[in-house]
């Protein structure tokens, strides 16, 4: 009966060692750091963004398909739980539907500490849009972008959010399409009569990103195109089928905004 009992205890020891063994928080050391993955999922309400080959309605129930959905995301930062923050300075990502890669984006070298919120601008800000063109690289190269350009010419100034598609309740072409077209840019400049579309997104993190010298974070964002359509301005095809200018997209952004959510955290 002895023997019984000190075994049953011993096991209940071991059990509790491992499970307080397991809760343990890993130590946080003061020059631990790691790497903050952002996964963008580009979205139409619920449904997963399919380019090209399927239909979806928006606000006004107008049918349209989607075959070109860019944006850029700028000046990210990362605040702690302490309130203090991280700022991510000089990397731009370019986010393609088309370009699978393109959808994650990598921070490295994070300070290891929980973060309750991220934030991100949608563009490129006036000092890297009217700087030296050597110092554009990457992302703003203006060269890299092919056919599928992100950057006006005739305006000097990124497109920050290109979409892309048709419709049947848009006015035909002279070709017989009905495109939709959306380029959205803007930086503002010096000048105070110049538009300025640039938009900061703050998202909360509810279940904290985690980081730690030997596990880092992945932070699953959903960017839904309705929310794009859908806001303070209801965006009809009928009526808002080609915007290339700033001034005239300005209510797009003010919608899109309001496009992103954070999902969950791995």
């Amino acid at each position: 009966m002895k023997k019984s009992i000190i075994f049953s205890t011993l096991s209940a020891l071991s059990v509790t060692a491992i499970l307080v063994s397991c809760n343990k928080e890993e130590e946080i050391g003061p020059n631990d750091k790691n790497t903050v993955t952002l996964e963008f999922d580009n979205r139409v309400g619920s449904q997963n963004l399919e380019m090209g080959s399927k239909t979806y309605k928006n606000a006004m129930n107008e049918d349209f398909t989607v075959t070109t959905f860019n944006y850029f995301v700028s000046n990210i930062k990362l605040k702690k739980a302490d309130g203090s923050e991280v700022k991510m300075d000089n990397q731009y990502f370019l986010v393609r539907e088309a370009d699978p890669k393109s959808l994650v984006v990598s921070l490295k070298d994070v300070p290891a500490a929980d973060y309750t919120s991220v934030s991100f601008m949608v563009g490129v800000d006036s000092l890297m849009s009217t700087a030296d063109i050597a110092k554009r690289t990457g992302a703003l190269d203006v060269a890299s972008y092919g056919d599928d350009a992100m950057y006006w010419s005739w305006n000097s100034g990124y497109i920050f959010m290109k979409f892309e598609g048709t419709s049947p309740v848009a006015p035909a072409r002279a070709n017989g399409t009905r495109k939709i077209e959306m380029h959205v840019g803007g930086y503002g400049g010096f000048s105070a009569k110049t538009t300025n579309n640039l938009r900061t997104v703050t998202l909360p993190i509810n279940d904290m990103a985690k980081v730690r010298k030997n596990s880092s974070s992945e932070i699953h964002i959903f960017t839904d195109v309705l929310k794009m359509l859908d806001g303070a301005t209801k965006v009809s095809f009928v009526t808002t089928n080609n915007v290339h200018s700033p001034t005239v997209a300005t209510p797009i952004a003010n919608n899109y905004v309001n496009m992103f959510t954070v999902d969950h955290v791995q």
